[in-house]
């Protein structure tokens, strides 16, 4: 069974002053280096869907997964809604998508944003 690490990755991700996560990973990046990148890689194949956009709907998703040894999300769930089931799926799409993903130990939660922006 994994350890969660819910807490120290929400505080990680949101840039709080706390140590960062320690976890059994091979020497290299720290836990707090790689939460950054899975966040970083997610964020950046999220699409927002076409329909939300042309709604003006916006929203963060909060998305909770784990990661196996090869870099695949696993178990993906929204654990705090945008308020749009649309905007929720594309963001549970976007982990999917972003793998290979950093391993680190226990479940992760990353936030998805999609924010409009003016042209």
């Amino acid at each position: 069974m994994r350890t969660p690490v819910l807490a120290l990755v929400a505080l990680a991700l949101l840039g709080a002053d706390a140590p960062p996560p320690v976890d059994a990973a091979a020497p290299g990046r720290h836990a707090r280096e790689r939460l950054l990148e899975i966040q970083r890689q997610v964020q950046a194949v999220a699409v927002y869907p076409p329909v939300a956009r042309s709604r003006h709907v916006s929203g963060d998703a909060l998305v909770s997964f784990s990661i196996d040894r090869d870099g695949t999300p696993a178990d993906i769930r929204t654990t705090r809604s945008s308020g749009s089931a649309l905007l929720d799926r594309a963001a549970e799409r976007a982990v999917a998508e972003a793998a290979p993903l950093p391993w680190v130990y226990g479940e992760v939660s990353v936030p998805v944003s999609f924010v409009l922006r003016a042209r």
